[in-house]
């Protein structure tokens, strides 16, 4: 019997597409911070955390972002309470047009006595509590601090909020790095796969008809290519910028 041939045109790979009613996430870590001179001259406090200001490399990482999304269809834009987030989300939201909401559940994680930039020291000094730390993936063998099944749960919850706020749209969470582990490692059981989050990387997630579905991590293409480098900014790149308050 004859058959009348296949058109590859009717069998050609397409690419994903999430059902209709899905709600995407992009978890956006914020931009780098201002460093810590010194144990004494810690970072202010904000409800106990550590709340530096973005460095000139991190305004610039954000800007840079603000360029990648310019085109995206996003319905909307969280941040925490920390600053590094509002500064980050500044410049995305101007050219976006939307007034970022404040999710207190997706602050970072609590760090007990080692707030206020004292962790980089610890680490720096190769503190064996930071060690083992990092090794059980566990943040509670830091003084004081938040465990890690408290910040998932916290983590969780909140993006669970912002979920249910936003049926079947695209939204923005400027976030923090140790909440993206915990939402990842939470939705994927991955024991901690996804530690080490760059400053303005981007992981997108989807909720598609009560599960989750990560469709990527770390995403930096707008930051560069694979080997790390740092973006100075100069006068011309930041002209007109002003830091947000």
């Amino acid at each position: 019997m004859n058959q009348a041939p296949i058109s590859a045109e009717a069998h050609r790979q397409t690419r994903w597409a999430a059902p209709a009613g899905s709600t995407h996430v992009l978890l956006l870590r914020h931009g780098a911070t201002e460093g810590l001179r010194g144990e004494a001259d810690r970072f202010p406090l904000k409800d106990g955390h550590g709340d530096p200001n973005l460095s000139d490399d991190g305004e610039l990482q954000a800007r840079f972002t603000a360029d990648r999304l310019i085109n995206e269809d996003i319905h909307a834009i969280y941040v925490t309470t920390l600053i590094r987030t509002h500064q980050t989300a500044a410049p995305i939201a101007e050219r976006l047009g939307i007034t970022p909401r404040v999710e207190p559940d997706l602050r970072e994680v609590f760090l007990g006595e080692w707030e206020g930039g004292l962790t980089r020291v610890h680490a720096a000094l190769g503190d064996e509590r930071w060690v083992r730390a990092v090794e059980e993936g566990e943040w509670g063998h830091i003084p004081g601090a938040e465990t890690t099944a408290q910040l998932i749960e916290r983590s969780m919850r909140g993006l669970e909020k912002v979920v249910s706020a936003h049926p079947g749209e695209r939204v923005l969470c400027v976030v923090h790095g140790g909440v993206i582990a915990a939402v990842l490692r939470a939705v994927t059981g991955a024991n901690d796969a996804f530690g080490g989050a760059d400053n303005c990387s981007l992981s997108h997630l989807v909720f598609i008809d009560g599960k989750w579905r990560v469709r990527c991590f770390n995403d930096t293409a707008h930051l560069g290519g694979f080997t790390p480098t740092t973006h100075r900014p100069n006068e011309a790149d930041l002209a007109g910028w002003v830091r947000p308050q």
